[in-house]
């Protein structure tokens, strides 16, 4: 649901904010106060068209806020912010929870939002596509472990198909084909690559650049620990030996120092087989140089590193024998193929069967509804078409459409080529009314659909959106006082002069005001006998909702 709606420089809007709640809320007010473009800001927020002329004058941008309430959504937090900001030069800026998105992501996310329902708007209900969607989901506990089954097998087709149609070409493609395969392989085992090898060498490589410097520093200190550190130890130990007699600390120093002296002639001697070791040759390092470019180059053309060299070796073998077994493979996949289309034409016609069970009682309960709102001749039916050729879909072999027939004598027609805004209207609503159990989107806005309808069809339709607002979040735009009169929650839009310029304000009414409102609408003027007809709405709408 709608938490709060934030405007800001749309028409005569200058800034305000809506806190909108559960259940029926209705907007009314005076003609032109603004109700229409609080609207028009949600059908902005949806991601549709905007004209610059829509921008309150004197302003450079608009901006349309909502924080919208999406339990087990995406995200993290069940509290989603909504923005969409258009500045006067055609620049957009859309986001969802301070992501940047583009127009068409915002219109796909905001379309598992809201529905709007008005005179000229495009509902969801006209798209054919979610048709199918609205008709499974009525008979959800039927066709549902059916329609599962079936997606998976469906997903493997596709693989299947795809896997079939690969293009390996003429037999002189193939085999040009077969030859570069060979030589990718060839030259991959030819350079008999190592995990790790590369580490080692580049080590090595590093040794040898530096070959020179460390062979100096080793002769150094070579040199050092012979001539003078060894020699010098050796006197030192000899003039404590010859005293040792007198004093037991001499003989201990001296046994000391002996220790020492053994561990560094160790030391000199493993630093002379360093040195020795040094001597590297130019073919020696050569080879290095060689080896290393020649991974260098395998990396170029196979990959990042050795392994994912060696893994894209492998991966060519199980293409070249692919390609050697092709006809065999293809035969494979093909009587899979069979056995898949086979098993979802069975499942197919089962949920064919189903469906056309169910659109019978929809049509059933929707024709019913259309009647109550005073649409006695019209007709709501469900056409469905089984694929004759086998063209699967992701929901089957169906394509399933919406019709209606709105005289006697007339043909049925799509719900989208029906030209009058009124019985558009009252058809959403009867739709609306019979899926509200199995419709998805959270939040359903309806725009004056009460245009052209009064009485009974009046009262009924405000009893029918009352139904749906148990089940959804309801926002109406309404001129009728019997449907005023059902809001949990009503707000009254006017408009005020201020520094000469004209501001929309929006103000969530107490019940005192509600019936004021009411008689306002009723009556045209507040009178005690318009107050008296207003109650008289509201109570016969509380009992409705008890």
């Amino acid at each position: 649901m709608i938490n709060t709606l934030h405007i800001k420089n749309i028409g005569i809007i200058d800034d305000i904010t809506i806190n909108l709640n559960e259940g029926f809320n209705v907007l009314t007010g005076e003609t032109g106060a603004g109700k229409t473009l609080i609207i028009g800001s949600l059908q902005i927020l949806a991601g549709g068209r905007f004209s610059k002329e829509m921008i309150r004058k004197g302003e450079k941008n608009s901006y349309v806020e909502m924080s919208v309430y999406l339990p087990n959504s995406e995200y993290e937090d069940d509290t989603v912010i909504v923005s969409r900001e258009i500045n006067i030069s055609g620049k957009n800026t859309c986001k969802i929870n301070g992501r940047l998105v583009t127009v068409n992501e915002l219109k796909k996310f905001m379309g598992n939002v809201i529905d709007i329902h008005g005179q000229n708007e495009n509902q969801s209900i006209l798209d054919i596509g979610t048709h199918i969607e609205l008709l499974d989901d009525y008979a959800s506990e039927k066709i549902k472990d059916l329609k599962l089954k079936y997606q998976k097998l469906y997903e493997e087709y596709n693989k299947i198909k795809l896997e079939i149609n690969k293009n390996y070409g003429d037999d002189k493609e193939k085999q040009r084909k077969l030859d570069l395969l060979n030589y990718q392989v060839t030259e991959i085992e030819n350079a008999n690559l190592k995990i790790n090898e590369e580490e080692e060498l580049e080590n090595t490589r590093k040794i040898m650049m530096s070959s020179e410097k460390i062979a100096v520093n080793l002769s150094e200190a070579e040199e050092q620990l012979n001539e003078n550190t060894i020699d010098s130890m050796s006197i030192v130990i000899k003039s404590l030996e010859k005293i040792e007699q007198y004093n037991e600390e001499y003989e201990k120093i001296a046994s000391r120092l002996k220790e020492c002296y053994y561990e560094i002639q160790e030391a000199s001697r493993d630093i002379s087989c360093l040195n020795s070791d040094m001597e590297f040759n130019e073919e020696e390092q050569a080879k290095v140089e060689e080896r290393l470019d020649l991974i260098n180059s395998l990396k170029r053309k196979y990959g990042n590193n050795i392994k994912e060299i060696l893994d894209y070796k492998n991966k060519i073998n199980q293409e070249i024998f692919e390609i050697k077994n092709l006809e065999g493979y293809i035969t494979s996949l093909k009587n899979k193929f069979k056995e898949l289309e086979n098993e979802m034409k069975k499942i197919a016609n089962q949920m064919n069967s189903i469906r056309n069970e169910y659109a019978k009682e929809l049509s059933e309960k929707i024709n019913k509804e259309l009647e109550e709102l005073e649409m006695k001749s019209a007709r709501f039916s469900i056409n469905i078409e089984l694929s004759e050729e086998n063209i699967f879909n992701k929901n089957g072999l169906d394509k399933v459409e919406f019709l209606i027939s709105t005289n006697v004598g007339e043909e049925a027609k799509p719900l989208i080529k029906i030209a009058s805004g009124g019985e558009m209207s009252r058809i959403m609503l009867a739709i609306k009314n019979v899926l509200a159990d199995v419709d998805k989107i959270p939040v359903i806005i309806f725009d004056e659909i009460d245009t052209g309808i009064s009485g009974i069809a009046a009262n009924v339709t405000g009893e029918k959106i009352k139904k749906i607002s148990k089940k959804h979040q309801v926002i109406c735009v309404t001129h009728l006082a019997s449907i005023a009169a059902k809001g949990d929650y009503n707000y009254y839009v006017c408009k005020e002069i201020e520094n000469d310029k004209t501001k929309t304000r929006v103000k969530q009414l107490t019940e005192e005001e509600i019936l004021k409102e009411i008689a306002r609408i009723s009556s045209g003027t507040v009178t005690d006998i318009s107050i008296n007809h207003a109650k008289e709405l509201r109570n016969m709408s509380l009992k409705e909702i008890a």
